[in-house]
């Protein structure tokens, strides 16, 4: 089965899920799988680390929902503004990041995000502790009522799929060749010519413009936005995402971004769909404790999935394939 056709069937899985699923969880779904997928653009593709990527997500929300409730904006132009916004943050962020290399280009980015995190906490617009609530979905270019779930659903359905679009056909370009180059071998890179760190810039701004649509779109999907999406915390998951999944693969940050999100909403949200299925009532009784079990899934795919779960199954079917030969 090739690629287009294992997309194909996973775009027809995706337009039928809300008939069967909760619509709002699956949103939410999609919203982190952009989230994860924007973040393996920069480590698994150009190999930079970022621990501040919760910055351009959470910031986006921020400015999306500041734009749509208090400004009035259309939807569209809430959304654009979010994604305008996490680029301009990534610009900054990215301009003083990038004169360092390994963990310390890291510390930097997760010193700075926390830096934003309590200009988030201060500021008047944002609410701080209590969050900017009441986010109003509006209409799409003043036609699309956006209140319902089901309509809202095709949207970020359709969002989501220009952003994995984005990423493959960045992947796959010259672009996407010479930021691959950096990451295997950057002194080599630089000795043909290319002067790195303008491509490492462009790749940090373009990641850093997909986490904010993700984070922009989540606003409008719960209709509220809070300081949990700009710690330094959800830095760290969409980090743990990305490496269950596999790291440097397509599908993979979108797998991770499944297990990862399910598990932390304890499957709650599958719970009518699931109802007698005992692993479902097993993990609602765990309570807090399922981030034991996501720390133990996370060590377990370190030990023996070093490549990601779709790593690793990218790997066996290889193997399979060549056996056949």
């Amino acid at each position: 089965m090739n690629k287009k056709m294992t997309y194909g069937i996973a775009l027809l899985v995706l337009l039928v899920a809300p008939t069967m699923m909760y619509p709002v969880f699956l949103m939410k779904l999609l919203c982190f799988a952009l989230f994860a997928c924007a973040f393996n653009l920069l480590i698994g593709f150009t190999g930079l680390l970022s621990f501040g990527h919760a910055a351009f997500f959470g910031g986006a929300g921020y400015i999306a929902g500041w734009a749509l409730r208090d400004a009035g904006l259309p939807t569209e132009i809430g959304l654009l503004l979010g994604v305008v916004a996490a680029a301009l943050i990534g610009l900054v962020m990215g301009a003083l990041a990038i004169r360092r290399q390994g963990i310390y280009f890291t510390m930097i980015t997760l010193a700075l995000a926390q830096m934003l995190y309590f200009v988030f906490l201060q500021a008047k617009f944002t609410g701080g502790e209590d969050g900017l609530q009441g986010v109003p979905r509006g209409k799409l270019l003043g036609m699309i009522d956006l209140s319902s779930d089901l309509t809202l659903y095709y949207v970020v359905l359709a969002i989501a799929v220009f952003g994995f679009m984005l990423v493959v056909r960045t992947i796959h370009s010259p672009f996407g060749q010479v930021l691959k180059a950096v990451k295997e071998n950057e002194p080599r890179a630089i000795s043909l010519g290319y002067d790195v760190d303008r491509y490492k810039l462009m790749a940090f701004v373009l990641s850093a413009a997909l986490a904010g649509l993700a984070g922009a779109t989540k606003t409008l999907v719960l209709g509220f936005e809070t300081l949990t999406d700009v710690h330094w915390t959800m830095s760290g998951l969409v980090v743990l995402m990305t490496l269950v999944g596999g790291l440097g693969t397509l599908a993979g940050p979108i797998v991770g971004a499944i297990i990862i999100i399910a598990l932390e909403n304890k499957l709650g949200d599958l719970g009518n769909l699931l109802a007698n299925i005992t692993t479902v009532e097993w993990f609602r009784t765990l309570g807090d404790s399922v981030t034991i079990v996501t720390g133990f899934i996370f060590i377990v795919c370190v030990l023996l999935f070093r490549k990601g779960i779709v790593g690793e199954l990218a790997e066996v079917f290889q193997r399979t394939a060549n056996g056949k030969r």
